[in-house]
């Protein structure tokens, strides 16, 4: 019988979802040969080290942050291609061949 001191205790997360997000993900984890619990659990670790990992501080002069303001406030207009992206429907939500379903 294995003591409960070598092993590492785990604490649970319980989440709900709608059931196309459940069936997306279960695809995934089944590309990825993981079951849907290993799936979640390391898809939102990555994401949780990128969103740490994207956090920057930067400390700009008066005048450079004047300017910095500026750009953020007269972003470029999106060209008739990146349009076209974004009233695109994501590959998950495209009709699905039926050797795929």
């Amino acid at each position: 019988m294995k003591s409960r001191k070598n092993t590492a205790q785990k604490d649970v997360i319980q989440i709900r979802a709608p059931a196309e997000t459940k069936a997306i993900l279960s695809r995934a984890a089944n590309l990825r040969g993981m079951g849907l619990s290993e799936f979640v659990l390391d898809s939102a670790r990555k994401q949780a080290e990128e969103t740490i990992l994207d956090q920057r501080t930067f400390l700009l002069d008066a005048e450079t942050h004047q300017e910095f303001l500026a750009l953020l406030d007269a972003p470029n207009k999106p060209s008739e291609e990146l349009r076209a992206r974004m009233v695109r429907r994501p590959a998950w939500a495209r009709s699905q061949s039926p050797s795929t379903r």
